[in-house]
Order: C-alpha cells, then structure tokens, then sequence
C-alpha cells in the first residue's frame, strides 16, 4: 500500500513541477534568443547607417574599418551592397554571391527586413541571417546582411537549463522525501493494523497496534486494541477449556477404565452385554478427548504458519505412500478391504512434515477403510496438480452425496449412511489395528498419527477437520470428490517443493 500511495504522490509531484519547469524552460530560451536577435539587429542598424552615409558620400572607408573591427571581435561576418548590389564591404567569408545571402540581399533591397524564426535552443548550432536596408523612409539606398553565430547564446540557454533543471530536481527530491514521510506516517500505522488483523484471523493474540499517524488511526488503532483484546481473551479462553477439559477428564477416564476392567471378572454372563457396552462409550469418550487434542493443537499450528513463515520442511510423498500402504495394507485385508497403491509412484516433494503428511494419510485411509465396506478396494497414490503435491486416497464404496460432501469436514459431522454401514467395519479395523500394534500406547509412542488411526476409528466426526486444518496449516486444502462409478475420492493437496516430478 505505501508503494502505491507513494506512486500515486510522486505521478502528482511529476506533473506539478513539469507544469512549472517546461514553462520556464520555455520562456528562459525564448527570453535569451530575443536578447540575441535584438542585439544583431542594433548592429544591424549601425551598419545601415554607415552604408547610407558611403552611398551619399562615395566613402566606405569608415564603414569597411567598422566592418572589420566586427568581424575581428565578434567572429561574424557581413556583407554591405548598394542597390545595384555590387558589394561595398565582404568580410568573414560572407560573399554576396551566395544563393542564401542573395535572398536576403533581395529582401533588402525591396526595403524590407529578415531575421530568423524560432526560439533557440541549447542544442542549436551553426549560424542564422539577419538582413536590413539601407537608407531613410521609402528611399533605399543600399543592403546590409549579417551571419550571425548563435553559440554564445545557446550556451547561456544552456546554463539557464541546468540551473532551472537542478532547482526542478531539488524540488522533486524535497518533495520525494516529503511524500515518503507523509504516506509512512499514514501507511505505517495501517501496516501495523494489518499485520495485528491478520494475528487475530488466526487465532493468534495479536501485538498491541501503536497509535500513531492521523487522529483518525489512531483512534482506529484504539479501538481495535480493546476489541483485540476482547476476543483474544474470549479466544483463549475457549482454547484453554478444551484443553483443560481433555487434560482434566484423562486421570478421571483412566481410573474409570480401570475399575470397570477390574469389575470384568466378577460380572456374571448375564452383564456382558452391558459391560460391552459401557467399554464401547469409554473408548469414544476417549477418542473424543484426543480428537479434541489434536484438533486445537492443529488449529493452533495453522495460526502460527498463518502469520510466520515457519522452518523450511519438506518430505517425499512416494516414500509416505509407500510407508502407509505398509502400514494398513493388513488392517486393510483383516476388514476385508483391498488395499492398493502403485509399486513405483512419481517422486513428488511436499513442502510439509513427514509426520504431518502420513497424519493426514491415516485418517484418509481409515475413513476409507471403515466406511468403504467390505469387498471394496481403496486406493492410495500420489501425484502432481499444477503447483502442487496430491495424496490421493480413492475406494469404490458408497461414498457420499452432494449435500454431504458439502458437510464431511464439519466438526462433528457423521454421515446417516456411513454411521449404518461403517459399524461393523468400525469394529473389525479396530481390533486388526490393536492386533498390529498401531494403536494402544506403544502406538501413541511411536508417531502422533498413531493416536488419529485410533480417533477415526472410533468415529467422533473430528478426522477429516483435523486433516483439514493440518494441510491449510501448510497452505494446502482438502477436496472431497465422488468417485466414478461410485465411491470417495480424497485428495490432500499441499504446495510442492524442488526436486519432485514434472
């Protein structure tokens, strides 16, 4: 902004001093060339007279004595005829002879008198003709032209110039400086302003904007200090209860859990099925406290890289996939899904964490995996989109509809359909993770995408909002697409580094 109100200041700076400065040029060379021109013509007028006195007296010596001395000072010559146009005086190569002397002499001798047209200018060189008649009234007794240098006079256009041009530049630059401190002490209030906005959209507190510039901003800068303040508060505060919340219920849930475990063998058979049932809403209540978890420390990784630049990371998507398909290729086979990838996919280069991008790859696969259903295929690949870096993880399931896709990464959100038809599949990819080592604690321990495998799995409708916010965290998206004929297609998009495929 400040560069464009710079320009805007300076286009006007430009035009006012040109208004001022071309005029003036204008008027200095025109100004110095009448100078000039009136000064030949008053020695035009001497030499006239002193040919009209050898014309009545039959003397030139006094007008050939005074024509010399010219030359001799001035370095320009001249040439004096009667009216038969035989030549009285020649001097400094002047010859009456010549076809551009000749047409002045003949103005001359028809009593009338030439002088050059046009202003001067620095450049001009060379010289210009001056003619005039001799004699008194109507009575023409003789011709007088003059080739005069116009040098001397260009050169003090020339001086004149400069000294107009270098005030015009001392004024440019006054007003330069002056515009530049004009629009920072407007521009930089409003940068201040902007940056601290920009804090605030992403949930971040935002630095105290200082007041300054114009008392218009700096009752703006006022006034959203208060309301910065206001909602930061607000912010954190609802920050700082899901985080407590999840935090505080952990001790009460595990020692929960153990005392219904330890109630596990005194139950009769008769209670198995309720026990069942309350382990079944202990392990969603605490899915839904390490959804909740994960969830705000995403959003709050996005609103760091929102307003930083943060560390450059990148990682390779082959080695991802290939890692991942290892990974749920068995929980995959144990639900009864086949699981596909390509043997030998592109080397595509994100700009995002390992650990970030096989995050977002488990809670793709395990929507597709639990909600695909049994007898279907999912397959996962990589790729390049334009400018970016695509994880795809695509199955032959039911998929969802129109109005669906429009609501799969709300908070919360579980489709009618998939809740139906992903019960069981819940069920079975879940104890083939457990079985595979990839949830419980030693899961946890190895890689934090460990905890989403198991948060899917349960179905609190916070995975895909979590993938979500973890790919915009890297200025990337989520596109949720139908598949043909039918089924899901997820893309995971994030902006590609050097070295990938082209």
């Amino acid at each position: 902004m400040r560069t464009r109100v710079q320009a805007v200041l300076l286009m006007f700076v430009v035009l006012a001093v040109a208004a001022f400065a071309v005029p003036l040029l204008l008027f200095t060379a025109s100004d110095r060339t009448q100078e000039w021109a009136l000064a030949r013509s008053s020695d035009l007028d001497r030499f006239a007279s002193l040919a009209d006195q050898a014309a009545a007296t039959g003397d030139t010596s006094a007008l050939t004595a005074e024509a010399r001395r010219y030359t001799q000072l001035y370095g320009e010559g001249l040439v004096v005829t009667d009216t038969r146009r035989r030549p009285l005086v020649e001097t400094g190569g002047v010859r009456a002879g010549e076809p551009a002397v000749a047409r002045l002499l003949d103005a001359a001798l028809r009593n009338q008198t030439a002088h050059p047209s046009g202003a001067l200018r620095p450049w001009s060189h060379g010289q210009r003709g001056f003619a005039e008649p001799a004699g008194s009234g109507t009575r023409v007794s003789g011709a007088v032209v003059l080739r005069a240098s116009v040098g001397t006079a260009a050169h003090d256009i020339a001086r004149r110039w400069a000294a107009v041009l270098a005030g015009t530049a001392l004024v440019a630059v006054a007003c330069t400086v002056l515009a530049r401190a004009a629009t920072g002490w407007v521009v930089s209030p409003l940068r201040r302003l902007d940056r601290a906005v920009g804090q605030l959209a992403a949930g971040l507190p935002p630095e105290q904007t200082r007041a300054g510039g114009p008392p218009e901003l700096r009752q703006l800068a006022t006034g959203f200090n208060r309301m910065a303040g206001t909602v930061t508060a607000a912010l954190e505060q609802q920050r700082r209860l899901v985080a407590d919340t999840s935090h505080q219920m952990r001790n009460p849930m595990a020692a929960l859990r153990l005392r219904v475990d330890a109630l596990d063998p005194h139950l009769p058979a008769s209670a198995g099925r309720t026990y069942t049932a309350v382990t079944t809403e202990l392990d969603r209540l605490e899915t839904l406290l390490d959804d909740l978890l994960a969830l705000a420390a995403a959003e709050h990784r996005a609103g760091e890289l929102a307003v930083t630049d943060g560390p450059d990371v990148r990682c390779e998507v082959a080695a991802v996939v290939a890692r991942e398909h290892g990974r749920w290729e068995p929980v995959a086979r144990r639900a009864g899904v086949r699981l596909t990838a390509d043997d030998a996919p592109p080397p595509v280069v994100a700009l995002c964490t390992d650990g970030e991008l096989a995050q977002v790859a488990d809670i793709l696969l395990d929507n597709a995996i639990k909600y695909a259903g049994r007898g279907a295929t999912v397959t996962l690949d990589c790729g390049t989109d334009g400018g970016w870096a695509a994880l795809t993880v695509t199955d032959d399931g039911p998929g969802l509809s129109q109005a669906e896709l429009a609501l799969a990464t709300t908070r919360f959100w579980r489709s009618d359909a998939n809740f139906a038809t992903g019960a069981t599949g819940a069920t079975d990819t879940s104890d083939a993770m457990d079985e595979t080592g990839m949830t419980g604690a030693s899961g946890a321990a190895d890689r934090t995408g460990a905890m989403n495998r198991t948060n899917a799995t349960k179905g609190t409708g916070l995975g895909l909002a979590i993938a979500e916010q973890l790919l915009v965290a890297r200025g990337g998206r989520l596109e949720l697409t139908l598949a043909h004929p039918n089924g899901l297609r997820a893309r995971a998009l994030l902006p590609r580094g050097r070295g990938g495929a082209r």
